[in-house]
């Protein structure tokens, strides 16, 4: 089992949390509002609630906060993420949802590295998940898949046997400029929402042939 820090409160953090916790991993709930992190991590039973800007008490860091704040949040903590693996679930959207606001040959991934210390590991992951889909969890009987990106190969995996934990299956795409791919796909399901489905219950995934 993994060791983990969230920081943020918003959905993706609560539904993550709260598989996680089922799995039987150790959970730390971080957020700006101490008495909002207190309560979701109460509500959650077994979280414990950390102190923003200090060190993370999991092994493995996942910043659910909104891409416009991921890089400073970051940057906030500077040191305190040396030798973390930090998995990157925003999707840098824009306001119209009709694009993405990263530079052209960049990701948010990537711009979370920058900022992040030099010997901790940044890791694409669950950006492609609804919040809801990934509370609930397998689907007709097959685990949801969550696509990866990074360059630490040892940090991927360490991230795949989380993902596993959580009964979901991880599939690595490649190195962490994958992220760029990953982060139009999630502009992709957005698409589908305003255009075709009009709902979030579905999710991505690969089916193998033969």
């Amino acid at each position: 089992m993994s060791s983990i820090s969230i920081i943020g409160l918003g959905n993706m953090a609560g539904a993550l949390a709260g598989r996680a916790l089922a799995a039987g991993n150790a959970v730390e709930i971080i957020g700006r509002d101490p008495a909002k992190a207190g309560k979701l991590a109460a509500a959650l039973g077994g979280a414990t609630a950390g102190t923003v800007g200090t060190v993370p008490a999991g092994d493995i860091v996942v910043l659910a906060v909104p891409y416009a704040a991921a890089s400073a949040v970051v940057k906030e903590y500077g040191d305190a993420l040396r030798g973390k693996v930090i998995i990157d679930i925003t999707n840098p959207v824009s306001p119209d949802l009709k694009g993405l606001v990263t530079p052209d040959g960049s990701s948010a991934a990537e711009e979370i590295a920058e900022a992040a210390p030099a010997d901790a590991h940044v890791v694409k992951a669950f950006n492609t998940l609804f919040s809801h889909v990934l509370a609930a969890g397998p689907a007709d009987g097959r685990p949801l898949d969550v696509f990866i990106a990074g360059d630490d190969a040892e940090a991927k995996a360490r991230v795949s046997a989380f993902i596993e934990s959580l009964g979901l299956r991880p599939l690595d795409t490649g190195q962490l400029s994958m992220a760029r791919t990953l982060e139009h796909v999630g502009l992709l399901a957005i698409g589908l929402v305003t255009h075709s489905f009009k709902h979030t219950d579905f999710s991505f995934g690969v089916s193998m042939l033969g």
